[in-house]
């Protein structure tokens, strides 16, 4: 990598994502000298009219996404508009000059690019999710859409019957209370990279149980290949 790494971080939802970016910037640069690392962010929503984000959202039985809004409200978007729209927004960002581009969504299908190296949250936390599973008595899953769960356990065959619950990052869901209803499971995972490190905080509170919070696992990993 040069001396100084440009990073593009691309959301399914709008920028810019301060529920998000800061943080993981903070635990990516932590110890490494100021200008070393840059970043701008990317949003598939970003600049959409009131009426082009409600052709975004998903309908009834469709596969969908919880992503935010730059106004903080979540929007339920549908998953196969997104990930066209997605696709299109790589394509174009992959001619500008990243070092990388840190995909913040799990659960999308991307397109490979010609340029350059994508982190993808999905499969880092679904890979691990795997990993730990095949060792794990009782896995835990809190996703953000209760519409989810039955998405997840369509693209995973995990060992033990894995626990899962809805608890949304976006819209004042209990993330403690949610969380009390995996009682019993001794890993949890936090799948969405919307769950913020206080809320992280809330489940640990609330369960006797290891709790892996998504964003920390793609920022050390964005970490040390920069």
């Amino acid at each position: 990598m040069p001396s100084t790494s440009k990073i593009a971080f691309v959301t399914i939802g709008q920028t810019p994502r301060v529920d998000l970016v800061p943080e993981m910037m903070a635990e990516i640069t932590v110890g490494l000298p100021e200008g070393r690392i840059t970043h701008q962010e990317f949003g598939v929503l970003d600049g959409m009219s009131p009426a082009e984000l409600d052709a975004m959202r998903a309908r009834d039985g469709e596969h969908s996404f919880a992503t935010r809004l730059a106004s903080g409200e979540e929007i339920v978007s549908s998953k196969a508009l997104t990930e066209e729209k997605l696709n299109v927004l790589l394509q174009k960002i992959d001619g500008e000059g990243f070092d990388l581009i840190v995909l913040l969504c799990t659960g999308t299908k991307i397109e490979p690019l010609k340029n350059t190296l994508v982190v993808e949250a999905q499969r880092i936390v679904d890979s691990t999710v795997e990993a730990l599973a095949a060792s794990a008595r009782k896995l835990g899953v809190i996703v953000p859409l209760e519409r989810q769960i039955q998405d997840f356990e369509e693209r995973h065959v995990l060992p033990g019957n894995p626990s899962l619950v809805s608890a949304s990052p976006y819209a004042g869901d209990e993330m403690g209370e949610r969380a009390k209803l995996l009682q019993g499971c001794d890993l949890i995972v936090m799948h969405c990279m919307g769950y913020s490190a206080e809320m992280h905080e809330e489940v640990r509170k609330s369960i006797d149980a290891p709790v892996l919070l998504s964003r920390r696992l793609v920022a050390g990993v964005v970490r040390q290949m920069l």
